[in-house]
């Protein structure tokens, strides 16, 4: 809810004040106390408050009285920081100019000396807005709580939770029948290209089918090439084509043309076997007329399946039938029921009553009975709450509003835990069927301030917890996994966003431009600005956020004072290059500079930025010295335009940025006993290397060992030496590693053995190099945690022997152009957790003592379990004939 999410930012704010040195702004410790106790009581006022107001397009009122008197406070508070940081900056001192350290005494000398800053005026307008917060609380004293069954959701319980991936597949009970229908058209009939329509209401299933047709081993035999790409409302049709290139030959081009990149798509499927496109989500027949061309009719069996919620535009899309996607029956929903709340444990005798009443208030809509199935999956197991959740459920059938399926999913939203909601309406502020990347939205979610802290956890942490108890009560999705098992990227289904957005703009949680804005765009705090939208209408905006989605940021942002989060995925206006780093109170900033930009050192007026995303084309440049000073900078990455990061300047050994923990675009990293001690906490590491001098001579790579928290590098070097591979040693902390070796790097084998020792590594992507003793062994104690291995381009690799029980937890392995392999090790086989395996280009020997491991381990097992993908640019008739269903063979 805005409130919660009000009163827990505001509480940030005052805990950063209070422990970090710069601004040089201080508080009245009445005032930080008075303060304190409000917050404390207001939130733990709202994590236990039932609303009175029924659903309807109002909020809350007190609700909301909350939420305005806590943005006003942090109003007063930002507003004076902009103030006294403009006081420090215009001071003559030298110190003061360059960003360095300002102590509070010298700063209070500075404001006093020169009146600029009257600190009796903050003192009065803040301790009016603490009053009128206190005023607030007393009525939320007084405010009864009725006789009600209170929210009261617990622990995860051992056991009972299904996992994302179950979830998805127990979404398809009920639906046998259609499944095999989609089969049969998919590999039986004519063999001209067929378009197959599944239509269907939105959260009956149909993406879900799809989904699970795509994975399913057959078709993955029966086709040569698969694709899918996500349509939605606001479609883009360079976009969808782009996506669709990729995925059939790996080309990721962004610089080409609409037409191009069809014309490229249409002759790459030309020359392959039949293909299988999945459009999902499909609103317009026109988005087909732009595309129809670039997918040739070859005469061979090639599909294209069409998920949409429209029957007449499946209508307009071919002459055959669609696949109509039903309701489910009373049996197939209690079965889903079952699944989702209690997975493979047995129902309870004393809830089956009452659970039944509830699965037929969801009218045999999945979508329903997930979410309310992850509802009750996280709550306790007494008769009372479910009663109380099947009473809910009654008052919306009982109803006339023709919203049915909204209110019966907003019944989760309203019973969820207080510190979720904030996270959960954010959600809306991402584009339809929008896929997001996780790190990006929990960075997002620690930068608005709304995540409610926990001792001795990290903001990250406590985030994943977040989003994982999202996933498990099914409100996100998941849409894709990491290799090592994290959810890497998700997305929400239509319904919920639709939840969400009308939930967002009751409460004045975000504001979509292009909407209807009743009370005035003044008032919104987050702003999002969609694609094609013009955004000269925010320029009198006082937001604290703004999301722009393919725009240009406002040209003008005349309130920028309030503004901590900014995102543009388009290149930047001149307005925002000349100003954006005088925007002190920015927490988080995602922008795209215009060639020839350089960071300048007004970046150290930005007090309190978390999150530093920089995407700049052209030559590398230097980042200024002044970004040393920048305490609170938890993640720094320069994308495309690689910058260098300059040594501290001389005299100010104590400076440190204690808070980092990603640092990736870095080129020519001086990486140094000094600079170690500069960056204690560093986490995440990507950096480049094209002065053999530094990296050498220097020997940069040696202090790699002194990171002792490091869990994920990446390093790109563009020449091939053996010096620094003599001098190079990881930290035991790693847990991801991606090292890029010239293509004169000699001896692998010697650094893979000091890979090897690392006790927690999980993933290792290895590119280019040679092994000069043209063999590796792997003995055993070796890579005891490794989940992900990718070998690419390692020449002279001819014999590969494993040695004991090694690589117990190995799940993926992916050989890439490892040409001299003659066989793979039997061991293999016997190596427990590895489901999948990829080869490209791999000898035909290879391929083939591959396919005798995989046969002997189906027959020892009974069933496959590893999935093999082979590619190669020369599939001959001998490997084309070991493919079955569990091994692929297709021509790259």
């Amino acid at each position: 809810m805005a409130a919660y999410a009000a009163l827990v930012s505001l509480m940030h704010i005052i805990d950063t004040i209070e422990h970090h040195h710069s601004p040089p702004i201080s508080i009245d410790k009445q005032q930080v106390k008075s303060l304190t106790q409000i917050l404390n009581f207001l939130q733990e006022f709202l994590e236990s408050y039932k609303s009175p107001v029924a659903d309807g397009d109002e909020a809350d009122p007190l609700e909301m009285r909350i939420a305005d008197a806590a943005h006003a406070v942090e109003d007063v508070i930002e507003s004076h920081i902009v103030n006294v940081i403009k006081l420090v900056r215009s001071s003559p001192n030298e110190e003061f100019l360059q960003g360095y350290v300002v102590d509070a005494a010298h700063a209070a000398e500075e404001v006093n000396s020169r009146e600029e800053v009257s600190c009796i005026d903050f003192y009065e307008d803040l301790q009016q807005v603490i009053e009128e917060m206190n005023v607030i609380k007393k009525e939320a004293m007084e405010t009864s709580p009725e006789a009600q069954l209170q929210r009261k959701v617990s622990s995860t319980r051992a056991g009972s939770l299904t996992s994302s991936s179950t979830v998805k597949e127990s979404m398809m009970v009920g639906f046998d029948d259609v499944q095999l229908q989609l089969l049969d058209r998919l590999t039986g009939g004519n063999r001209n290209r067929q378009i197959i329509p599944i239509t269907g209401m939105g959260g009956i299933g149909k993406t879900t089918l799809a989904r699970h047709i795509f994975e399913h081993a057959l078709v993955k035999e029966y086709f040569d090439i698969r694709a899918w790409t996500t349509i939605s409302q606001t479609y883009n049709v360079k976009e969808t084509l782009r996506q669709v290139l990729h995925q059939v030959s790996g080309d990721l081009r962004s610089d080409l043309s609409e037409e191009d990149l069809g014309v490229k798509l249409r002759k790459y499927l030309l020359s392959r076997s039949k293909y299988l496109i999945i459009l999902d989500d499909m609103w317009s027949v026109e988005v087909w007329e732009k595309m129809m061309v670039f997918f040739p009719d070859k005469n061979d069996g090639s599909r294209i399946v069409v998920t949409t919620r429209l029957s007449n535009l499946a209508t307009e899309l071919t002459n055959s039938n669609s696949i109509g996607m039903r309701f489910l029956d009373d049996v197939c929903s209690w079965s889903l029921f079952s699944k989702t709340v209690f997975g493979d444990e047995v129902f309870p005798l004393q809830l089956e009553e009452i659970g039944k009443k509830i699965v037929g208030k969801c009218k045999g809509l999945p979508l329903s009975i997930v979410v309310i199935g992850g509802l009750l999956a996280k709550s306790e197991l007494t008769l009372e709450y479910w009663e109380h959740i099947e009473k809910n459920l009654s008052s919306i059938v009982n109803s006339e509003n023709d919203e049915y399926w909204l209110r019966v999913l907003k019944l989760s939203y309203d019973h969820l835990p207080a510190y979720l909601k904030p996270c959960f309406l954010y959600m809306g502020m991402f584009g339809e069927d929008e896929v997001i990347r996780t790190a990006q939205l929990m960075r997002l979610w620690v930068s608005e301030g709304f995540l409610k802290p926990i001792i001795n956890k990290s903001s990250k942490t406590i985030a994943k917890e977040y989003l994982k108890e999202l996933v498990d009560r099914n409100l996100i999705l998941v849409d894709e996994f990491g290799a090592v098992g994290n959810i890497k990227y998700c997305k929400m289904h239509d319904l919920l966003r639709d939840v969400s957005f009308q939930e967002a703009e009751k409460q004045r949680f975000y504001y979509v431009l292009g909407q209807h804005c009743p009370r005035g765009i003044n008032s919104q705090r987050r702003i999002v600005i969609p694609r094609g939208i013009s955004d000269k209408t925010v320029r009198d905006a006082r937001a604290c956020s703004f999301i722009c989605h393919g725009n240009t940021v406002p040209e003008k942002l005349l309130n920028f004072r309030f503004l901590r989060t900014l995102t543009t995925d388009k290149y930047s206006s001149t307005y925002l290059e000349e100003n954006v780093f005088q925007m002190v109170n920015l927490r988080y900033l995602w922008a795209r500079f215009r060639e020839g930009f350089h960071i300048p050192s007004s970046i150290s007026l930005l007090w309190n930025l978390h999150t530093l995303i920089v995407t700049c084309d052209g030559d590398p440049t230097t980042a200024p010295v002044e970004i040393w000073k920048m305490h609170q900078l938890k993640h720094v990455e320069f994308e495309y335009r690689r910058m260098y990061l300059p040594d501290p300047r001389s005299g100010h050994s104590d400076v440190m940025m204690e808070n980092l923990e990603t640092l990736k675009g870095v080129l020519d990293f001086n990486l140094n006993e000094e600079m170690v001690k500069r960056i204690p906490n560093i986490k995440r590491l990507k950096i480049r290397y094209e002065d053999e001098v530094i990296l050498c001579r220097v020997k940069c790579l040696s202090y790699l060992q002194c990171l002792s928290k490091l869990e994920s590098f990446t390093c790109i070097i563009s020449f091939g030496s053996e010096e620094y591979l003599q001098s190079i040693s990881f930290p035991h902390s790693l847990k991801k590693l991606y090292l890029y070796c010239g293509d004169s790097f000699p001896h692998l084998e010697e650094i893979l053995e000091k890979i090897g020792s690392l006790p927690l590594l999980e993933k290792l992507k290895l590119s280019y190099g040679q092994f000069a003793r043209r063999r590796w062994e792997i003995v055993e104690g070796q890579f005891p945690s490794l989940k992900y291995l990718r070998l690419y381009d390692c020449r002279d690799m001819e014999c590969w022997t494993l040695e004991g029980s090694c690589l117990p937890r190995l799940e993926q392995l992916h050989l890439w152009f490892v040409e001299s392999l003659e066989e793979f090790p039997s061991e293999i086989g016997e190596i427990p957790n590895l489901k999948s395996i990829q080869v490209w280009d791999c000898s035909e020997s290879a391929v083939v003592s591959l396919k005798n491991i995989v046969e002997e381990q189906e027959e020892l097992q009974g069933e496959p379990s590893i999935h093999v993908r082979v590619e190669s640019s020369n599939v001959s008739q001998e490997l084309q004939s070991l493919a079955t269903p569990n091994f692929r063979v297709v021509k790259g």
